[in-house]
């Protein structure tokens, strides 16, 4: 075996998850929202620290993701689709250039202070090409067929055998945000039976988490993930997925067919991922929930096209809005679907903007309900989707009217200002803030009052779209507060 990695920590703290908090927090309480994307270590952004080919490059653009308020990146330990980057090979002996490039990866999020939610298997990639997998009984593996991965007890023992080896290198790093200890769980990973997950996730995350506080005297957060339309197809698989008690958040990837995979516009799959996204807020209670996979990739995978730019980034910023808007942490994680394989400038630009809002809510304290069935505005050409609790709501407000027809906004420049009415808060003085989510600034700040339980307040014109954020002016008046990506501060 290689030897441990002498990885030097930097500021970060570990990252928790609290009983009935739907959002994280840092070990000294303050806030800490996941923006970020899914990458790849053979992608273009990654690929030069594999064998240290460039890591100067690698570093240059996590520092240029830091300043663009990314605060993780979602990443598979090992990537399939070709045959150079296989974590084991063969099984049980941990490839060192591939062990090599962890090493590195770690150091560097920690120097640049960026966090990696991992998961252990690429099992999209090792299901297609499971011939050539070395898990593959046929290599020497565990498995005859791809149907056994749930449920073998010798592939059980292999699963924690490749944890056990990643827990004991990296899982004392503060750049490790949390296991997705499965990708996109499905019944037929277990002989077609979604019972198998249930079972799947109590014996590995346990065995992870009692490994963990034995080796580190601290569990890093565990969650699983599932392709969203497997929740509509195999109904009984939400309990295993957004309340399992082995597991601390839940994740969904949203790739609703005709919308969110196929994009005509950028309005409609946003839209669906409030609605998605409403559902699992109610799924999954009092624990964080978000998207960790979305993206146009009926259109990219199956049509073999890529969106438009100033189109993509539009579909982009609409869809991590209404996200955040609907109760999920952070906006959401976009698989690419581009060529190449990485975000465009205008995505940065948009979640740089969405990290400038984020000050505005106070997270730690926020027990949000979902709202946008209870939103209402006098303006009959937006569709509102929002969360609160009795102290702080939040709402994104998007026309529906005004579509080009590339299926892009066009602003209303006749737009009026319109009354919102926001349900659920206590009685008392609040302080609202609008906040242009083209040009990620703030718009305008306005006192409310609540009264009977309603807060009406006179906001906008909303010309594309607006996000506005509601707090007790008391909670409000505490001066500066600092954006998580260090970039300026909004007072109040």
């Amino acid at each position: 075996m290689l030897p441990i990695s002498n990885v030097v920590h930097s500021p970060l703290s570990h990252v928790r998850a609290q009983r009935e908090l739907p959002y994280f927090i840092e070990e000294d309480g303050a806030a800490w929202t996941p923006i970020g994307h899914n990458d790849a270590i053979t992608w273009p952004e990654l690929a030069p620290l594999f064998r240290r080919r460039d890591p100067a490059s690698v570093e240059r653009h996590l520092l240029w993701l830091k300043e663009h308020g990314v605060t993780v990146i979602r990443l598979m330990l090992e990537y399939c689709h070709g045959e150079h980057r296989y974590l084991e090979r063969p099984v049980g002996r941990f490839v060192p250039n591939m062990v090599q490039f962890w090493d590195d990866l770690f150091r560097l999020l920690e120097k640049v202070g960026l966090r990696v939610l991992l998961t252990p298997y690429d099992t999209f990639f090792m299901w297609i090409r499971w011939r050539h997998h070395p898990y593959n009984r046929a290599n020497g593996g565990m498995c005859a067929r791809q149907s056994e991965w749930l449920i073998s007890p010798e592939m059980r023992a292999a699963i924690k055998h490749r944890l056990a080896f990643a827990s004991a290198r990296w899982g004392n790093s503060p750049a490790l945000f949390a296991w997705d200890i499965w990708n996109e769980i499905h019944p037929a990973h277990g002989g077609g039976d979604p019972a198998s997950a249930a079972p799947f996730i109590e014996d590995v995350a346990t065995w992870l988490r009692g490994y963990e506080k034995d080796r580190h005297g601290y569990a890093n957060l565990q969650t699983v993930s599932v392709f969203g339309p497997e929740l509509i197809n195999h109904p009984s698989l939400s309990e295993a997925i957004f309340r399992h008690p082995a597991l601390d958040f839940a994740n969904t990837h949203l790739y609703e067919s005709g919308t969110i995979d196929l994009p005509r516009d950028t309005v409609q799959p946003a839209l669906a991922v409030a609605r998605l996204m409403c559902i699992a807020v109610e799924e999954a209670g009092g624990r964080p929930v978000f998207d960790s996979e979305h993206g146009p990739i009926h259109s990219f995978k199956d049509k073999k096209r890529t969106l438009p730019v100033d189109f993509d980034d539009e579909y982009f910023r609409h869809i991590q809005w209404a996200h955040l808007a609907s109760g999920g942490a952070g906006g959401g994680m976009r698989w690419p679907n581009r060529h190449p394989h990485v975000l465009t400038e205008g995505m940065r630009a948009a979640q740089r903007g969405l990290a400038e809002f984020l000050p505005l809510i106070d997270w730690p304290r926020f027990r949000r309900r979902n709202l946008s069935n209870e939103l209402r505005c006098d303006d009959s050409g937006l569709a509102l989707v929002g969360c609160g609790d009795e102290h702080q709501a939040l709402i994104w407000t998007i026309r529906t009217d005004s579509l080009s027809t590339e299926g892009m906004v066009e602003p209303r420049q006749d737009a009026r200002p319109l009354k919102l009415a926001v349900p659920g808060l206590q009685n008392g003085n609040y302080v609202v803030t609008t906040y242009d989510t083209v040009l990620g600034s703030i718009a305008a700040r306005l006192q409310a009052v609540s009264t009977g339980g309603l807060l009406e307040v006179i906001v906008g014109p909303v010309r594309s779209s607006l996000a506005v954020s509601v707090r007790e002016a008391e909670q409000n008046g505490g001066g500066a507060a600092k954006s998580q990506c260090g970039l300026r501060t909004l007072a109040p």
